[in-house]
């Protein structure tokens, strides 16, 4: 909510968001299955422009929509449609990713600026617009993943920072570890738009859900190795 945002659609998301999971579990997406619960009254233009997002998404991210159901709920009943997918890939080699192998001296990383989603999101309800307007991040993560199949076995642990930010995935990590996360603040980047919009609404953007951006937890020793495989794609530069 809403169905359509500055840079993406619910379409978008969701194609996004499965393979995004898949590829953070270290695996090549193949292939999707899309249902669709649509709401009475939903306008037809709206539908078509959700489902070719959907087939754009799809089509950028080389999976394919393999099978699928739709259902009509009443009017009132469902925030005009809800969509929901699930994604199975092929393994990648070398990677053996499992926050258990986290280890003291471990780098984290992010693939880009962080809060974005959520704060266009936000702007979208709110009905907030500006010359510093919010665009969100939804994209994909799985050429960033493929990227750093060369270091796999020193890269400890993959996230896509969704529901919760970057806080939810780094308190996750730690949950009953007898360590914690330090962060460098300036090091942490951030929008200019989606900082200001924040600043005056009085969010964290640490906690600001990202849709098409890589938390990377590796060795130090290929931190910057890693870098250099995120900044050869143009979602990572």
């Amino acid at each position: 909510d809403p169905l359509e945002f500055p840079g993406g659609t619910i379409g978008d998301l969701a194609v996004h968001g499965t393979v995004n999971d898949v590829a953070c579990c270290g695996a090549k997406p193949r292939w999707l299955s899309l249902g669709m619960i649509l709401e009475e009254g939903l306008p037809l233009a709206t539908l078509r422009r959700v489902l070719d997002s959907v087939v754009r998404a799809a089509e950028v991210c080389g999976i394919e929509i393999v099978t699928g159901d739709t259902k009509v709920v009443g009017r009132g009943q469902a925030t005009g449609m809800y969509l929901h997918t699930a994604g199975i890939g092929e393994r990648l080699p070398g990677f053996a990713l499992d926050a258990s192998t986290i280890q003291v001296g471990d780098v984290v990383l992010v693939s880009g600026s962080l809060g974005d989603h959520g704060m266009a999101v936000m702007a979208a309800r709110e009905g907030i617009s500006g010359p510093e307007a919010v665009v969100s991040d939804c994209g994909p993560v799985h050429r960033l993943v493929l990227g750093l199949s060369e270091i796999a076995q020193d890269v400890r642990f993959l996230r896509d920072p969704t529901r919760g930010g970057l806080a939810a995935v780094l308190n996750e990590i730690v949950e009953e570890r007898p360590f914690g996360v330090r962060l460098q603040e300036s090091q942490v980047p951030f929008g200019q738009g989606a900082r200001a919009l924040a600043e005056v609404m009085g969010y964290d953007l640490l906690h600001s859900a990202s849709e098409g951006r890589l938390v990377v937890v590796c060795s130090a020793a290929v931190a910057d190795r890693a870098l250099e495989c995120l900044r050869a794609w143009p979602e990572g530069r």
